[in-house]
């Protein structure tokens, strides 16, 4: 295995474009890859010897370097999934059984390759979350979500370790604070904690959930391919890869922008001025409204400035075409926002981290 220093390495004044998916140039003035409990503990205890805070990086898939950064960056690389229950339960109001299986994921494995095996193995509910990049221990802090389905739904318990002191600390579903694009990790937690662990329970039935209006589309336009957890999953791909860019070869961070949820009476107030404004009504009786739509009534899509610009099929997406510097990727984004905002009077929350010297 090679001895402790080989196994964890700091790296000092290391730069960080291809630690993050927008490509974007930074340094930091550590950097460390752990693979293990041990490593990890190694890490922050670096990190207090030698007064630097400790930043959980994960895959670099949702923050923007604004800068550089004067700390110890920690990227998760421990990975392992365990079964830990399965078990039988009958649901009281409909007399069913329902089937389930209990997991703990180590956080550095990677979110995608954790969707696909679960498919494949016969346990369902994150079959709408392919593709998604980053890693599981990521996927709490921004309650991940996509086609109609959240983190939320399946996670059990977050498993974590305080930065301040080592500290095991394990987070129940309701006290991690679930929002839209939201947790209690981007809050009151953040920065404060390593995840190490995530728990979920999936199902061993084939349920599906298609109501989502791309699937849905999707489903209504290949008629002869049956809605099963195998071809949503394989549906989600298909969509998301012909939308979205691949941050491998057109660096970008995904969604940058979150979908403005709105009171009723607000929205209604809005449609009356943009009539073809969608609308998604939510449990709450609260109205989601799409932000790609509304940046792309603005002119955005397809815009390009500085080597930076907005994806040409994706409005929701900023793509770095070449420049390094996160302060003007955020400068874009500020002027997308304002454009918003005066056109629509809707004010726009982006999605990644920020951190940096301008964060």
């Amino acid at each position: 295995m090679g001895s402790p220093k080989e196994a964890m390495e700091i790296h000092r004044c290391e730069a960080l474009r291809r630690y993050n998916t927008l490509a974007l140039q930074a340094t930091a003035d550590a950097l460390v890859s752990v693979r293990n409990d041990s490593e990890l503990l190694a890490a922050l205890a670096w990190g207090r010897a030698h007064q630097r805070p400790v930043i959980p990086l994960g895959a670099g898939s949702n923050v923007v370097l604004a800068g550089d950064i004067n700390a110890l960056l920690l990227r998760q690389e421990a990975q392992g999934i365990e079964i830990l229950e399965t078990a039988t339960d009958k649901n009281a109001d409909t007399d069913a059984n329902t089937d389930t299986v209990t997991l703990r994921v180590s956080a550095g494995e990677n979110w995608h390759h954790l969707v696909r095996w679960t498919v494949a193995q016969g346990y369902f509910g994150l079959q709408n979350l392919a593709l998604i990049p980053g890693n599981a221990g990521a996927a709490p802090m921004q309650n991940i979500g996509a086609y109609g389905v959240e983190l939320q739904s399946c996670l059990l318990r977050v498993h974590a370790l305080q930065i301040a002191d080592d500290q095991p600390v394990t987070l129940t579903n309701s006290e991690c604070q679930f929002g839209y694009r939201d947790s209690v990790f981007k809050h009151a937690l953040k920065d404060k904690l390593v995840i190490t662990h995530i728990d979920l329970q999936l199902s061993m039935r084939a349920d599906v959930n298609i109501a989502y209006p791309a699937l849905d589309s999707y489903f209504s336009e290949h008629p002869d391919i049956e809605p099963t957890p195998g071809t949503v999953y394989d549906a989600v791909v298909d969509i998301r890869q012909r939308k979205l860019p691949d941050p491998t070869s057109t660096p970008n961070a995904g969604s940058f922008f979150k979908n403005p949820i709105l009171v009723p009476a607000a929205f209604s107030a809005l449609r009356q001025q943009f009539p073809a404004l969608p609308g998604f009504p939510q449990t709450d009786e609260s109205v989601k409204v799409p932000a790609a739509w509304m940046i792309d009534y603005c002119g955005w899509k397809g815009f390009k400035e500085n080597k930076l610009g907005v994806h040409e099929h994706h409005a929701l997406v900023l793509v770095n075409y070449g420049n390094d510097s996160g302060e003007q990727l955020l400068a874009l984004a500020t002027k997308i926002k304002l454009s918003v905002e005066q056109t629509f009077g809707v004010s726009l929350d982006i999605e990644p981290r920020v951190y940096g010297a301008f964060a």
